[in-house]
């Protein structure tokens, strides 16, 4: 048996894909002890994890990000993403860096074997360094790994091989650390100095002791030279939900029509963006719709609902997504795993969070079209989706990705990696 501090940034999304690998190690009788938000605490103890709350950082764990940030609401595209970095992620850190060292000296005599945390939450590799831990990284977005090959992360830059894009990544850094992320470095910078810690940009860094990649190398950029302690593991899917199906679904899902899903996603959740677009758009074509909204009804939307479209607040995605013939979405990376397990192709509408990022790996690989903006006009909707059902090429290349995701069982390969990592305490080199 090993000890495991689990950390996550409290945010629905980042909480998610870690349940499964949580839950199955504890069904293999590992002790987890999880930091993070009390809003998250009943599907902490779920998968069988002992919760420990945040108590020295700001707890946003409820979603409301515009009431704990309302300064974000002037920020779009790039500014916000910036905002985020410096305001959401790096003001964390002090306080929940404290957290996480309060569970391990605390009178419980926590003695962790090994730390697991995602990419945003950037108190973790620090917490490891300081205490002597080997830590790991579980990604919940792209692999975004800095690499002389990868853009840097957060601006959507296309992949560029050869000599000319390892050239145009160097400047691109250099920009990106100097220029457009220069307030949340010198923020970050000022708290590793004040604790000792490596002074380094930030942005994810990974672990140079392991890193868990929940995706296929097929729907990444094609890098020749990923970290050594990189492993693709497969997707973390979501448990299944109960679903109560509508009277319509039937019709819908067993009919000859192509079934188009459009998702507004959970953080930039204004239906004007992306979803009534999508039901304006194809108010006129030969498919079924259905919108999922994550929280306004039909009567809410404010618009006369065509005949071949459905509303609801909340589908489960694992549910539907087998009877999909196109997802269009703003870039949600969990909603578009789902999509490509599925073998169904995606248009991506995106440019906040990691949503450029997603876009921009989906149109390199041709799994989809990336329509470059947060509020498409309808237009370039209804031409996105006939292209994905009239070229049938994106239906079968999403196929072949979606084999091979499905041929993974990410949460059992996952922990095969971290039991390894805590029996050692040394880097878990790929193969």
């Amino acid at each position: 048996m090993a000890w495991f501090l689990v950390a996550t940034s409290p945010i629905r999304g980042h909480v998610a894909p870690f349940a499964p690998v949580v839950r199955q190690l504890t069904t293999e009788g590992h002790e987890v002890v999880w930091y993070g938000s009390a809003s998250h605490r009943e599907l902490i103890e779920k998968v069988g994890a002992t919760f420990a709350p945040i108590t020295r950082a700001l707890d946003f764990g409820d979603g409301d990000f515009d009431r704990h940030f309302p300064e974000r609401l002037q920020k779009k595209g790039l500014r916000q993403i910036v905002y985020d970095f410096e305001k959401i992620f790096v003001d964390s850190v002090p306080g929940m860096a404290d957290d996480l060292f309060g569970i391990l000296r605390g009178d419980a005599g926590f003695a962790a074997d090994a730390l697991l945390y995602d990419p945003t939450f950037a108190a973790g590799a620090n917490v490891g360094l300081s205490a002597g831990i080997p830590y790991a990284m579980l990604n919940i977005t792209v692999a975004a790994i800095e690499s002389p090959e990868i853009p840097p992360f957060g601006i959507g830059l296309p992949f560029r091989a050869g000599p000319l894009g390892l050239v145009r990544n160097k400047l691109a850094y250099t920009l990106v650390d100097q220029v457009v992320f220069r307030a949340p470095n010198a923020a970050y910078r000022k708290i590793c100095a004040e604790r000792g810690w490596p002074i380094r940009p930030a942005r994810p860094a990974g672990s140079p002791y392991l890193n868990l990649q929940p995706s296929v190398a097929e729907a990444e950029y094609p890098v020749r030279n990923f970290p050594p302690t990189l492993h693709f593991i497969g997707p973390l899917l979501p448990e299944a939900q109960a679903f109560t199906p509508p009277p319509w679904w039937d019709s819908v899902i067993d009919g000859d029509r192509p079934v188009v899903l459009v998702t507004q996603g959970t953080v930039a959740t204004d239906p004007r963006s992306l979803i009534i677009p999508t039901l304006r758009a194809l108010a006129e074509e030969d498919v079924q719709v259905i919108a999922a909204t994550g929280g306004p009804t039909a009567d809410e939307l404010g618009i006369a609902i065509p005949d071949n479209c459905h509303v609801l607040s909340f589908i489960p995605f694992t549910t539907v997504m087998e009877h999909v013939d196109v997802y269009v979405t703003n870039g949600g990376f969990g909603g578009v795993m789902i999509a490509l397990t599925n073998g169904v192709p995606v248009v991506v509408a995106g440019t906040t969070e990691d949503k450029a990022e997603v876009a921009a790996r989906v149109a390199h690989r041709e799994l989809g079209i990336r329509l470059r903006t947060s509020t498409p006009q309808a237009a370039a909707v209804r031409r996105a989706v006939r292209t994905l059902l009239d070229d049938p090429g994106y239906t079968e290349r999403a196929a072949r990705v979606g084999k091979l995701l499905r041929g993974q069982d990410a949460p059992a390969k996952a922990v095969r990696l971290l039991e390894r990592l805590a029996d050692t305490g040394e880097p878990v080199v790929a193969p």
